[in-house]
């Protein structure tokens, strides 16, 4: 069995956070909690390195991460009405693959996420 809490989310569904995802994951893997965090935060790390260094990582069928840069810009500070510069910085992106998206849309009596009205 699969823990995870319900959270009020957008679309209704079910959210899940690392602990419990790091149980899903031993529960399936049939290994420990220890091992399964330490398989998912090497994961993380090395996702989270190569961005960092201009690569990109590629998941067949489930999707690609990347990062771009963001250009410097001015803004507005709300508050005060002050102009401020705001730096460049670089963001992470996700590109969800097919067999993610057919996934999602797959009619499985789950419906996917809830249209809004």
């Amino acid at each position: 069995m699969i823990h995870c809490r319900i959270g009020p989310l957008v679309s209704g569904g079910v959210a899940l956070d690392k602990n419990e995802l790091v149980i899903a994951i031993a529960e399936k893997a049939g290994i420990s909690k220890a091992e399964a965090s330490a398989a998912l935060n090497a994961a993380l790390n090395e996702i989270s390195n190569t961005l960092k260094n201009g690569g990109e990582v590629r998941l067949q069928g489930f999707g690609a991460f990347s990062a771009s840069q963001r250009k410097a810009r001015k803004g507005r500070n709300p508050a005060t009405g002050a102009n401020l510069e705001i730096p460049a910085t670089s963001v992470p992106k996700f590109k969800p693959g097919k067999a993610l998206k057919d996934a999602l849309n797959a009619d499985d009596g789950w419906g996917g996420p809830r249209k809004r009205k």
